[in-house]
């Protein structure tokens, strides 16, 4: 939590230093304006979940989700190419949070789970799993841009993430576990009767990913914003074998931002 907080300041620092540039008398911001580069500073938040792609047999339903509070800021740069400027190539530096919860039914899914004794049981788990996932991220978004007319511009590209703090966890409910396979000793779980779990330590830290999207120039500095990111890899390392399919964070971010 540390390194993300002075990373925040430090971005908000940065932040401040651009808005400097905007009196007139400054040559650093024309002579960016005269060689096509764009400076902007965005504010959002992320919706979305934490899932496998399709949802395997082992998910039943999912009963309940809640996103997060997931907020953004992020700074980018953006060099405008050709004689008409309507492709560009940016590049930015985000800090970011993706949260959510849910509650889902399930059957024979991987779990490991702490016991009475302050030990884990790992095993088959059928019934309720409650799953909380809180991870914030220092990412790097690499983007080609094309400009529709003069309010509207579109993006694609990927992002390159480094998970600064990971939360993986939750609570399993109204179910049994078999150990260590389908056909093992059972452990009835129900009523208030439930046991936690804590996958954090094996989350990934590096990810990467695609991210696509779209701005609007509300005003002449203020544009607003769209952008899906989509991740190819999963957020468990590769020697994690308690859950047996990838999981993938798939998360909106909508904002505003200040165009220098």
């Amino acid at each position: 939590m540390k390194k993300y907080i002075l990373a925040l300041v430090a971005l908000c620092c940065c932040s401040g230093l651009m808005a400097q540039t905007q009196s007139p008398e400054h040559k650093g911001l024309l002579w960016s304006s005269l060689h096509g580069l764009d400076y902007e500073f965005k504010a959002g938040f992320n919706i979305g979940g934490t899932s496998p792609l399709p949802l395997p047999e082992e998910i039943r339903s999912i009963d309940s989700y809640q996103p997060g509070l997931s907020l953004t800021i992020e700074g980018n740069a953006t060099k405008w190419l050709g004689v008409k400027q309507k492709w560009g190539i940016s590049m930015g530096l985000q800090l970011g949070q993706k949260k959510m919860t849910t509650k889902a039914t399930v059957k024979n899914y991987g779990m490991e789970i702490f016991s009475d004794t302050g030990g884990k049981i790992k095993g088959l788990w059928t019934g309720g799993v409650k799953t909380s996932v809180n991870m914030s991220y220092l990412t790097v978004p690499i983007l080609a841009n094309y400009k529709i007319g003069e309010r509207w511009k579109v993006s694609f590209g990927t992002y390159l993430s480094y998970m600064m703090n990971g939360d993986f966890s939750g609570n399993v409910y109204e179910g049994h576990l078999r150990t260590p396979d389908a056909t093992g000793s059972r452990v009835n779980f129900t009523g208030d009767n439930v046991a936690t779990y804590d996958f954090s330590d094996d989350l990934r830290r590096f990810q990467w990913g695609l991210q696509a999207g779209g701005e609007w120039k509300a005003y002449k500095h203020l544009n607003v914003h769209a952008d899906l990111t989509w991740g190819l890899n999963d957020i468990f390392q590769d020697d994690f074998s308690t859950i047996t399919f990838a999981m993938y964070p798939i998360y909106l971010n909508l904002g505003f931002g200040y165009l220098f």
